[in-house]
């Protein structure tokens, strides 16, 4: 496998220079960036429908048939107003946050007696809580913000897999120096 690996270490190289753009274009264009991830999830979301529909009509299956009718009407959707999804998912996370945050602290007040240092925890919560609030109230910025979240992580891993590219391109160099 790792001789494979290095003879194609180029494919590990190509994909960490599209992520270390795409990060850097999340950065430039956060609009751009963020239109572009909707429509991605949006066409996803219509080519999981089809075959979710395919699957369920051939195992006779009417759950799965309904779940890939509203892959593809969510696909669609994305298409029609990409806007709307991208603040309806925005919404979701924000929610996610003040909900997570609320069970956060809810666990940590109940093991309190049993846990040091709950109060940290508890903080952890109330971080997540005032971070949903601030996207509810301010959706616009939290797009970006997320949109950056994701460059950053999309620079860092591509980053990392142009390193490893280099290193399976020295190990390539080397196990072809060793079969001459």
């Amino acid at each position: 496998m790792i001789r494979t690996l290095a003879e194609h270490w180029w494919v590990l190289l190509l994909r960490g220079l599209a992520a270390i753009l795409f990060g850097v274009v999340a950065y430039a264009r956060p609009g751009v960036a963020i239109a572009f991830l909707v429509l991605l999830w949006g066409a996803y979301a219509f080519i999981d429908g089809i075959f979710e529909v395919v699957a369920g009509v051939r195992s006779k299956y009417g759950a799965l048939v309904l779940l890939g009718v509203l892959g593809i009407a969510a696909g669609v959707i994305t298409f029609l107003w990409p806007g709307v999804t991208a603040v309806t998912l925005l919404y979701i996370i924000a929610f996610w946050a003040i909900v997570g945050g609320a069970l956060q602290i809810a666990a940590a007040v109940r093991l309190r007696k049993e846990v040091q240092g709950e109060w940290l925890w508890i903080l952890s919560g109330a971080c997540m809580i005032l971070l949903g609030m601030l996207l509810m109230r301010h959706p616009e910025a939290g797009a970006v913000s997320v949109m950056w979240l994701i460059g950053a992580f999309a620079i860092a891993w591509g980053i990392l897999l142009v390193i490893l590219a280099f290193r399976l391109k020295g190990h390539h160099g080397r196990l072809s120096s060793r079969t001459a």
